[in-house]
């Protein structure tokens, strides 16, 4: 089982890899942003499809998890295409279309990011795992809700936030509709929540090595929360916004991640709002220095964005 594993690994990391090369040649030398996060979102339904073709054992969880990636990742990589066709340029390449080493050091990152991302898919779709369990067990049950819940919070709140962009009267405004009215990051809420159902349905069938799927959600969740995620976007939205009044009151009101009404958010603790809703110190900059800052929100409870030890 390992060595049929190991194979399956061989090849989609070597397809994985090339697919990004010729992505990077084509966006390197066309100095082109177009094609750059096409190239993520459809190389992980390449390797779904691939590996399930390649097992050629069909079996219900295999059918159903190489269904979810596809739907996911012609959704994703669809609607970031049209995007920045819309927009024109991707402004996270600015500092790196001139400097092909930079650029490429992106590319390798991505190619990183699908290829652990699609870890439980792969193992799912390894031509045994048919073998195991080819019914639902209540962890595909779990993993089946999480994966929808995620797909349709992720989907919706990019609509919104597409929507409200392309509305002239909210030019210079940030985007508190809809989903974004509840969480700041609704899209990476639904985005965890994906590749979370993703693992536990994988569970079913997890032997010995193959229980290195769990980097899948760990790697997703590491970028989102800690690295170039929200972290990212808080610095920016901060030193756009942080002598607007009402945006630092929609801050102290509003979850960074999770779905939480604001009354009830404002309400809480700062360590139970670290603790539970992921409102980690690295994500406040509104004084500029990522230091403790106060202020009120609407209801006149005083708030102090506490300094931590944040994509």
């Amino acid at each position: 089982m390992w060595i049929i594993d190991v194979n399956n690994l061989a090849i989609c990391a070597i397809v994985t890899v090339a697919m990004q090369f010729m992505f990077f040649l084509v966006a390197c030398s066309c100095k082109f942003d177009k094609v750059t996060d096409f190239a993520g979102g459809t190389n992980f339904v390449v390797l779904a499809v691939m590996t399930f073709l390649i097992s050629w054992t069909f079996s219900t969880r295999q059918i159903i998890a190489t269904v979810f990636i596809v739907v996911w990742g012609l959704r994703l990589s669809g609607y970031l295409l049209y995007r920045i066709i819309k927009i024109g340029t991707d402004n996270r390449f600015d500092d790196k279309r001139e400097n092909p080493l930079k650029f490429a050091i992106f590319w390798v990152f991505q190619a990183v990011w699908v290829f652990t991302v699609s870890l439980p898919v792969i193992f799912i779709n390894a031509p045994r795992s048919a073998d195991r369990y080819d019914y639902v067990t209540p962890q595909d049950g779990i993993g089946f809700a999480l994966f929808g819940l995620g797909l349709l919070a992720e989907t919706a709140a990019d609509l919104q936030k597409f929507n409200f962009r392309n509305n002239p009267a909210n030019k210079g405004k940030w985007c508190d509709t809809g989903l974004w009215k509840y969480s700041r990051h609704p899209n990476y809420l639904g985005e965890i929540m994906v590749w979370l159902g993703v693992f536990l349905i994988s569970t079913s069938i997890l032997q010995g090595g193959q229980w290195t799927a769990v980097l899948s959600p760990v790697f997703t969740m590491s970028i989102l929360l800690f690295l170039s995620g929200i972290p990212l976007l808080e610095k920016n939205s901060d030193e756009r916004y942080r002598t607007n009044e009402q945006y630092v009151e929609y801050k102290n009101r509003t979850s960074p991640l999770l779905l939480v009404p604001p009354p009830c958010y404002s309400c809480l603790p700062s360590p139970l709002k670290c603790l539970v809703c992921c409102e980690f110190p690295l994500y406040n900059y509104l004084d500029g220095e990522n230091q403790p800052i106060k202020a009120k929100d609407s209801e006149s409870t005083p708030v102090t964005q506490q300094p931590a030890p944040n994509v």
